[in-house]
């Protein structure tokens, strides 16, 4: 018994303690990202010195002549000098940045919206009615859903070519609304719906329609949550399709301006770094509760 109860306590312990490793490593680089925005460019410069490429032949031929204790970065929690340069001159001094980030905005809107209304409405369909091919046809979303994402690249950018959408927002909206997972995700949840409930709702004369939106939709708000939540996420960060759909810069989101920003504006990095994930964290805080019972449901219910 005793054995029993400190082979618990035991495991508990261990489990808890790798938990919170995990915590520190992946809260690591959002507070030392969040540290370096506000130290100024020649502290970050002198801290990151090892795995900062120059472009100056004479710092190259220091770098390769420093001794051996200076080849590893020397990380600060405390800035020796905090400043606000940065922040001002990303949202005072450079204004396109402020414009980049809309556009971020502009994108990703629209198809949240869209990814949550087509994959409720083509859930309930394949969850709640009766057709034939139902299985094979949500069979072929699951092989959609398990394709990588590049392999439709190019048939999108053919289609949007022939539709007249390049360098348009609506060549990366148009595809983003149509996703697998958004749809097999809400399947899963809409599966639990009693069918009788559906059964009753028609001998009451309700359509589809009202069948959805009173009965089916709110005991699938977490899963809703969930989608919207992960969707965000996941359309935030998009790089591949503004390289490929927008020519233009002006036109393309925040996620591919940080890529472009050099090392001699590394302070802005940091900055720009911060701004740009404060979105997410705040949606991931307001929804965390709906996030995780989302995910947890959806697998109870498949």
């Amino acid at each position: 018994m005793l054995r029993g109860k400190f082979g618990s306590k035991l495991y508990k312990g261990v489990l808890t303690a790798f938990l919170a490793l995990l915590v520190v490593v992946f809260v690591f680089p959002i507070v030392m990202t969040t540290i370096h925005s506000f130290k100024t460019p020649s502290e970050i410069k002198s801290e990151l010195k090892p795995i900062i490429k120059s472009s100056d032949e004479e710092e190259q031929n220091n770098q390769q002549s420093i001794g051996e204790e200076n080849k590893y970065v020397q990380l600060k929690l405390i800035p020796s000098k905090a400043t606000l340069n940065a922040y001002y001159d990303i949202l005072l001094a450079q204004p396109q940045f402020l414009m980049l980030f809309w556009n971020s905005m502009r994108l990703t809107a629209p198809i949240v919206a869209g990814q949550v209304i087509l994959s409720v409405l083509a859930a309930y369909a394949f969850s709640q009615l009766r057709f034939r091919l139902r299985e094979p046809l949500f069979f072929a979303y699951i092989v959609v859903m398990l394709m990588p994402f590049q392999v439709t690249l190019v048939p999108n950018y053919i289609m949007a070519n022939s539709l007249g959408l390049l360098n348009s927002e609506w060549s990366i909206i148009l595809p983003g609304m149509f996703n697998a997972f958004g749809v097999f995700l809400m399947r899963q949840f809409m599966q639990v719906v009693p069918y009788s409930y559906i059964e009753a709702a028609h001998m009451d004369g309700a359509g589809h329609l009202r069948i959805l939106l009173t009965i089916v939709l709110p005991m699938c708000r977490s899963g809703i949550a969930a989608l919207a939540v992960l969707a965000f996420i996941d359309n935030w960060n998009m790089v591949e399709q503004p390289l490929i759909f927008l020519k233009d810069a002006i036109k393309q989101p925040l996620s591919v301006y940080l890529a472009y920003i050099s090392e001699d504006d590394i302070g802005l990095a940091f900055a720009a770094s911060v701004i740009y994930m404060l979105p997410a964290i705040l949606l991931m805080l307001h929804a965390e509760k709906e996030l995780v019972e989302g995910v947890q449901l959806s697998g109870v219910k498949g």
